[in-house]
């Protein structure tokens, strides 16, 4: 009858060498890649929609803020850029798209501000054939931002765009400065809270 090893047999030194060295690694592996983890979870249940990290911030205001007009409101702790080249009008209805900076939050939003008209707003966008009608109403944030997601492709593409004055339709953002300068700005956005497209 074969005789049974003992169990310090089996734990030969050159198996419990092998087992160190393959802990080792294991251990320094891990280690090695939770460095480079730049994706972390978000476990503080705050929303980060709108969090810009310093750096963008900071190339924002140091490269890109010279191509704007800038608005500081102390009274609510933020600062506005609306576009340099902009249709500036005294009575053309027209709709600016604003990059608002709270500093207090480390939060930059996007806002649509009617020019010489009030809300709700309805906007008609055409190219190639293709044709949608948008509501726009007057809302929070998350709002502003899904609307400007829904438009930027349409932004992207040159489209045309129109806006509804009383039973007109008017034409916004017509110019090739204007359609320049609103793509910079969706872009710059974009890249503030870091999500490029």
């Amino acid at each position: 009858m074969p005789q049974r090893q003992k169990a310090n047999n089996i734990l030969s030194p050159e198996l419990i060498k092998i087992l160190k060295i393959f802990g080792l690694v294991s251990v320094g592996l891990v280690l090695l890649l939770s460095f480079f983890n730049t994706k972390r979870a978000n476990n503080t249940g705050k929303d980060t929609t709108f969090r810009m990290a310093s750096s963008n911030r900071i190339y924002f205001l140091n490269v890109r803020a010279i191509n704007y007009d800038r608005e500081t409101r102390s009274d609510a702790g933020m600062v506005l850029f609306r576009h340099w080249k902009r249709e500036i009008s005294e009575n053309k209805a027209s709709l600016d798209l604003v990059i608002i900076l709270n500093s207090q939050k480390e939060e930059a939003y996007i806002y649509m501000e009617p020019v010489n008209m009030d809300w709700p707003l309805e906007i008609r966008v055409s190219m190639d054939g293709k044709q949608e009608e948008v509501q726009l109403q007057n809302g929070n944030n998350s709002e502003f931002l899904k609307y400007v997601r829904q438009l930027e492709p349409w932004i992207a593409n040159d489209a045309k765009f129109e806006i509804r004055q009383n039973s007109a339709w008017v034409d916004i953002w017509s110019t090739p400065k204007e359609k320049e300068a609103l793509k910079t700005l969706v872009e710059d956005y974009f890249r503030l809270i870091d999500e490029r497209r």
